[in-house]
């Protein structure tokens, strides 16, 4: 007679194919092409080590892949010369922020805002040509207003925000400070552009890193402070500086660190400019985001570990 197969239950099955998706779900934090090359492998490997009836992964497993996946994927940035991706990043974090500090007053420029906002989506896009060209109008444009003069067109002095802050455009500022930060940016796309060869496409959470640092809120100083800091923007620097150590640890490249160095020696622009009305609390800030790039610089060198037998 011919043996009978066990038919497995459908109880069985169901709760298979439900932790299967939930596996499946959680291995989405790996880049595509690693899922491509190791995914069904490395999802057999979890299934059989299951235990019979499970339909959640243990939260040890979950930890695991979310924190592998991550890394792979920042692993994955270190591709390249890190000098030129390291510059990118830097122009693309100068640029975001020349559009931050124009963002407030979309009501009373929304041309400039356009164009500063394409300015910052040919530099995610590696439109490096274009870039340079919006770039260099808007920051004629913004540098004049800083002044108090008027290219292009006629624009209503002081410029009064229509959200996000409450104080006119560049108040707090200087026209060479505007000026760095511009300059800064095509400098950078010039270096690229002479290249000649294409930059990384950027993330499009760039944008949402626009929104947070061109909020003035909520306040984190007196409302008398002359050069006041915003724990949205705050929050935003941070996380970025943040990863920046965190790349540089993982890939023991230092592309984020020069990243990180070229929008802090833009942004410090603001600090030299307030010198004489800065408080503990700038101080302590920017200390923190010196601390920080210097971490990032230094995480590359980290020592391999070194398995004893």
């Amino acid at each position: 007679m011919t043996a009978v197969e066990p038919v497995e239950p459908v109880e069985s099955i169901g709760s298979t194919r439900a932790l299967e998706r939930r596996y499946r779900r959680l291995l989405l934090a790996y880049p595509k092409e690693y899922r491509a090359a190791h995914g069904d492998e490395l999802l057999d490997v979890l299934l059989e080590s299951a235990g019979p009836g499970r339909t959640v992964p243990v939260l040890r497993e979950a930890w695991g892949l979310l924190a592998g996946g991550v890394r792979s994927r920042i692993v994955a940035q270190a591709a390249g010369p890190a000098w030129a991706d390291g510059l990118h990043l830097g122009v693309m974090a100068v640029a975001a922020a020349n559009l931050a500090a124009l963002l407030p007053y979309a009501g009373a420029m929304p041309l400039w805002i356009l164009l500063s906002a394409l300015a910052l989506l040919a530099v995610q896009r590696g439109r490096l040509t274009a870039a340079f060209l919006l770039t260099l109008v808007t920051g004629v444009k913004a540098v004049a207003v800083a002044d108090g003069r008027q290219p292009f067109d006629v624009t209503l002095l002081p410029v009064q925000p229509s959200f996000l802050s409450d104080r006119g455009l560049f108040a707090d500022s200087d026209p060479l400070v505007v000026a760095g930060g511009y300059a800064v940016v095509l400098i950078g796309l010039l270096v690229l552009t002479a290249r000649r060869r294409p930059v990384r496409v950027r993330s499009w959470w760039w944008w949402a890193a626009v929104v947070g640092a061109a909020w003035a809120g909520p306040a984190w100083m007196a409302v008398e402070t002359a050069f006041p800091l915003s724990l949205s923007r705050m929050a935003v620097e941070g996380t970025a500086f943040g990863l920046a150590v965190a790349g540089g640890y993982l890939a023991r490249d230092h592309r984020w660190a020069l990243g990180a160095g070229i929008y802090l020696a833009a942004a410090s622009g603001q600090v030299l400019l307030h010198a004489d009305v800065l408080t503990r609390q700038h101080l302590a800030y920017w200390g923190v985001l010196l601390l920080l790039t210097l971490g990032a610089a230094l995480a590359p060198f980290r020592q391999p570990r070194y398995c004893v037998d």
